[in-house]
């Protein structure tokens, strides 16, 4: 059972201030696994359903990514907490994680080719969507070994300075941003497989290809921006002794008895949580119910929705692919200009009030999607491309969409880090407490998304129907409930 923090805290590394400098090389990491991610959101739920996966069950191939969130990322957390290398907390881990993404990608890249080894031909690939499968969750279980021990890294540099803290988050955000802008570039761009031709094969046509292209590409750039980022930051190695002090007395537990232990310590947690951060997790989950139906369907969004295109059927769908990534690139340009302002809007209106307006937001623009949907169905255009005033619209949605994707992609995880710092627990378990809230909506969307889509005629309006309206409770939530705290105490916002 979770005792009192003075009792069971986790020493955060003291020592000389480090320089901002410093820390916008220890986050050029985020965007390394960004670029992945990107590539991820705008290629591959159109790719599966090219190999053959129904549009309902395409969500159910995202459940690994909030699974391994659930369990990987906490546990992470937890082992970084008292790793006792001498490279470090934090580097083994990240350094874990970036291989473990350079092997998932190469084998999401040639699951077709996979696939025809061990005898796929014909419409059947089978083979090729468990080679998918397989890459695709160590795909997701990377990304969050690797995230959390790199936001945890920020944390333990910035020490208890709260400005510092939310510079650091806003930087891995920025990075986030510049990943996102080169994975969606690299997605929109069609022609890949003449710059590598060798990727061409029996097996994997020119869609195919370029997706094989695309994550060769990406495991240059994981490999750039971990060295950076690893031979940016110097850690001080953790002692078992400073460890044993926590518990004097006490025995480290081992084996299962350590990882039933820290489960205990995860959940039991949470009843001495104040209410603020209650409040903070709940305007999170509803952030990230509203997220994840946009994240999981924006490009099929626009290749079915908007381009009237089907996989595999006629050009239309690839397209409409191809512009939901250039639209996704729009929208981590906004993203990246409103991570270098978000510390002083944070300042300036509290970060409550700021994340609040930005969900409102985000529901206002899931609501313009819709609409676009509704005109561009009452516009018959026969096969042929749709109208450019639909086209221009519905890149404007996605791009104004970046504005609130900054927000969540940093203030929560500042607010927490400030809030969470009296309970004493470390930085990698506090992220494994932010993260729950992260995960099990995610969960409930994998699961539901796709049946409930179908439900209402295979498209994707009632999933933005419900992320709507999700981001707008969050939205008043966190203006209502969220103590705008800059009046009082500017080194807690």
């Amino acid at each position: 059972m979770p005792t009192p923090a003075v009792e069971r805290g986790i020493p955060r590394p003291t020592g000389p201030r480090v320089k901002l400098r410093t820390l916008l090389r220890v986050a050029s990491v985020a965007g390394g696994i960004q670029f992945g991610w990107a590539l991820q959101l705008s290629l591959l739920t159109p790719y599966v359903q090219e190999l053959g996966i129904p549009h309902a069950w395409a969500s159910i191939i995202w459940l690994c990514g909030p699974l391994s969130g659930l369990l990987v990322q906490p546990l992470v957390g937890h082992f970084s907490d008292r790793c006792t290398s001498r490279f470090g907390r934090r580097r083994p881990f990240i350094l874990g994680g970036a291989t473990s993404i350079i092997i998932a990608v190469v084998i999401i890249g040639f699951s077709a080719d996979i696939g025809w080894y061990f005898g796929d031909r014909g419409q059947k690939k089978m083979r090729a969507i468990v080679a998918y499968v397989i890459g695709f969750w160590v795909l997701d279980v990377a990304n969050n070994m690797t995230q959390g021990p790199c936001r945890a890294l920020l944390a333990d540099l910035t020490g208890k300075d709260h400005r510092r803290t939310r510079v650091a988050n806003a930087y891995f955000s920025l990075f986030m941003a510049v990943g996102n802008i080169l994975g969606f570039a690299t997605g929109s761009y069609s022609n890949w497989f003449k710059i590598f031709p060798f990727t061409l094969t029996s097996a994997c046509d020119a869609s195919c290809a370029n997706l094989k292209a695309a994550f060769l590409i990406d495991i240059m750039f994981i490999i750039t921006t971990t060295c950076i980022s690893l031979s940016a930051a110097h850690e001080q190695p953790l002692t078992y002794p400073s460890i044993q002090s926590i518990h004097p007395g006490e025995e480290m537990p081992k084996d299962s008895s350590e990882h039933e232990a820290f489960l205990w310590e995860l959940f039991g947690t949470l009843k001495y949580l104040p209410g603020t951060v209650w409040t903070i997790l709940v305007v999170t989950a509803l952030t990230w119910i509203g997220w994840f139906p946009f994240l999981l369907f924006d490009t099929d969004w626009m290749g079915r929705e908007i381009f009237g295109g089907e996989p595999n059927d006629g050009k239309n769908y690839s397209m409409g692919v191809r512009m939901g990534s250039l639209g996704l690139m729009l929208n981590s340009l906004i993203l990246g200009i409103t991570s270098v302002f978000t510390e002083k809007l944070c300042r300036k209106w509290g970060a409550g009030f700021t994340w609040g307006v930005s969900n409102i937001l985000m529901s206002v623009c899931f609501v313009a999607m819709l609409i676009i949907t509704m005109v561009n169905s009452n516009v018959k255009f026969d096969g042929l491309l749709p109208p450019d005033g639909v086209v221009i619209a519905a890149l404007l949605a996605f791009a104004f969409l970046g504005v609130p994707l900054a927000i969540t992609y940093s203030v929560p995880y500042a607010l927490v880090s400030t809030h969470i710092e009296a309970l004493g627990l470390g930085q990698g378990l506090s992220m494994g407490v932010l993260n729950l809230a992260v995960v099990i909506p995610q969960i409930i969307v994998s699961l539901g998304a796709g049946p409930w889509d179908e439900l209402f005629g295979g498209g994707n309006s009632a999933a933005l129907i419900i992320a709507a309206f999700a981001a707008f409770v969050g939205g008043l939530i966190a203006i209502l409930a969220i103590p705008r705290t800059r009046r009082v105490d500017k080194s807690i916002i």
